[in-house]
């Protein structure tokens, strides 16, 4: 059996990985996936299947493309079998990406209570118990969105660079902005964190997620393409249910 190709496609790029099994072979996050990537991949790896999810626009093509490789594609939808029980009240509204992460996470620490953030345009903070119930979560909006929105909606704040030093009082309005939108984030993991069971896991992923777990004062699991794997967790399931 040969490799899997996994591509979680986002707001603002498309996360790609190979995994041989359970091993993460290549991962490789693109601002515009096309062709010429796949082609490339394909040429590369020796890859009979893949799974991919997305939240941007459809990606119609994108099976076509893979299966012109011999790539045969399967795409994550709401009526894909998952080894979760969603007590989401809209479940047709839950984005696939927030699921397939839940499903990484909850087979990287089964039987246990988690947290799930995935900070990337937007900041997603899931919940899923030890008995695998996706109970829910919140959206708020993500480091860079924050700066932007201070910026379109103010008349003088300056729109700065999300990059740069977070200190935990910000001494000029760059610094004071910056600051400002990072350690509330870092405010709002910490806020959830507090409500959970004492052994609750943390998991944080996303563009953001190997700075903010480097600030948190709580121990984390960071995991850079947590729906990447998730993804692959649930073609390997489906394929053995």
């Amino acid at each position: 059996m040969g490799l899997t190709l996994t591509i979680d496609q986002g707001n603002s790029s498309a996360k790609v990985a190979v995994w041989d099994g359970n091993n993460l072979v290549y991962f490789m996050p693109f601002v515009s996936l096309d062709d010429d990537e796949l082609t490339s991949l394909a040429a590369r790896y020796d890859i009979d299947r893949a799974m991919y999810c997305t939240v941007a626009e459809q990606q119609d093509m994108l099976p076509q493309i893979l299966e012109e490789h011999g790539i045969r594609a399967t795409e994550f939808t709401h009526g894909t079998p998952i080894p979760l029980i969603i007590d989401y009240a809209t479940p047709s509204t839950l984005g696939v990406d927030r699921v397939a992460a839940a499903v990484a996470a909850s087979r990287l620490h089964p039987g246990t209570e988690l947290l799930i953030v995935d900070a990337g345009t937007a900041i997603t903070y899931d919940r899923v118990t030890a008995r695998n119930h996706f109970v829910g979560g919140n959206i708020s909006p993500g480091i860079g969105m924050r700066l932007k929105s201070l910026h379109a909606y103010t008349a003088r704040l300056p729109l700065v660079s999300s990059r740069g030093e977070t200190r935990l009082w910000g001494n000029t309005t760059e610094s004071a902005l910056r600051s400002g939108a990072f350690n509330g984030v870092i405010a709002e993991i910490s806020y959830y964190h507090s409500r959970l069971p004492h052994d609750a896991v943390v998991m944080i992923s996303g563009g953001w997620g190997q700075e903010l777990a480097a600030k948190l004062d709580f121990k984390t699991d960071y995991q850079e393409c947590l729906v990447n794997r998730g993804l692959n967790d649930l073609l390997m399931y489906n394929e053995d249910n």
